[in-house]
């Protein structure tokens, strides 16, 4: 499994288009094979700021994921948006067990 985690930092004026844009992306891609979570989440303690964390069965199918039609829609929107900071990262190998 690979977990896919990270921040992108937008305009805080700009976050209605980013939230706007991301829905119906979050929709696909959670239909996708491969895909076991995909969502982004607003930092209410700092205006602008996304998070993202997705959940991959394989590279395979992150790579997959990064070549469907909804994803260039998304980095078309973002471009649009304009992104201040993107920082995502893939986190593999990892143990997992419940807190």
């Amino acid at each position: 499994m690979l977990i896919v985690t990270g921040e992108i930092e937008i305009d805080p004026a700009a976050a209605e288009a980013l939230r706007a844009a991301a829905l119906p992306m979050m929709e696909a891609t959670a239909r996708e094979p491969g895909c076991r979570f995909y969502r982004f989440y607003q930092d209410v303690g700092r205006p602008g700021v996304f998070r993202v964390y997705e959940e991959w069965e394989s590279q395979a199918d992150l790579d997959a994921h990064m070549t469907t039609p909804h994803m260039a829609e998304w980095r078309r929107a973002l471009g649009e948006i304009g992104v201040r900071r993107r920082q995502v990262r893939i986190l593999s190998g990892a143990t997992v067990r419940e807190l």
